[in-house]
């Protein structure tokens, strides 16, 4: 883990605790659900690495911590105000998770520059690099009002702002360029979302009708049964999704899979 992540200072001493054992060990892991590691190529066959992955257990631990101390506002919601102690450990506590999430994006995306360079596939620029992020609180201005954004399956999309739009593992994915709408204050949806639940998914979804569905992706076909709720019939048309929130973003790039894992 990076020096400056390696013995953090968070709000609790539990805390500290679950990062120094749990998140040294899971630092540079994708886990599991719909996070994935895939190479895609766009329109004129360039390969793209895309990383879905995000604070792994700290994030949980993190969440829970905090709203065990919130206080309720109703409608079954909480609050901590910023300006209180309770609030600003949430805050510390909530950017050190990012960085932890960024940082283990970073360290997968060298561990695949390492296999791909050793295959002469060639090597990453990482001055094309594109990072985003779907669940935070950012403290921002609208109409000279300094205000708490929350975003929950959500990306930032201010005007120029480049952006991933993934699909499903078998599916399209795009990158965008955000328009600023400040209707939707200046964000976007973060992936194509689900039709089906995971249960419903195992229940509809077989084996053979998830390798039908991935024809032409590599990917580990001796985990088809574990990755049935992750099927690409589970989720959205990411093509309609796009059409949706053209006043959000607008299309820079059309990626297809080429090869796709996913935790399990």
């Amino acid at each position: 883990m990076p020096g400056d992540l390696s013995r953090p200072t968070l709000s609790d001493e539990r805390l500290e605790a679950l990062w120094n054992t749990t998140g040294v060990l899971e630092f540079a892991t994708i886990g599991s659900g719909n996070h994935f590691v895939e190479l895609q190529a766009d329109e004129s066959d360039r390969l793209w690495l895309m990383v879905h992955s995000g604070s792994r257990a700290l994030g949980p631990a993190i969440r829970d911590h905090h709203l065990a101390r919130g206080e309720s506002v109703g409608g079954g919601l909480k609050c901590l105000r910023s300006g209180e102690d309770a609030g600003a450990a949430y805050l510390l506590d909530m950017g050190l998770a990012r960085r932890f999430a960024g940082e283990n994006r970073r360290q997968i995306a060298c561990l695949v520059d390492e296999v791909v360079s050793t295959a002469g596939v060639g090597r990453l620029n990482w001055a094309e690099a594109i990072t985003t992020d779907h669940n935070h609180v950012e403290h921002e201005t609208r109409e000279a009002v300094r205000l708490w954004i929350h975003r929950k399956g959500a990306m930032q999309a201010w005007s120029g702002q480049s952006g991933v739009l993934p699909g499903s593992m078998g599916s399209l994915s795009y990158h965008v360029i955000g328009r600023g709408c400040a209707e939707a204050l200046c964000s976007s949806a973060h992936g194509a979302g689900r039709i089906l639940s995971r249960t419903e998914a195992r229940k509809w979804i077989t084996s053979h009708e998830l390798q039908r569905q991935m024809d032409k992706v590599w990917h580990d076909f001796r985990q088809s049964d574990r990755l049935r709720d992750e099927a690409p019939g589970a989720y959205k048309d990411i093509r309609a999704v796009a059409r949706a929130q053209r006043d959000l973003v607008k299309v820079a790039r059309v990626l297809r899979p080429v090869l796709n894992y996913k935790g399990t």
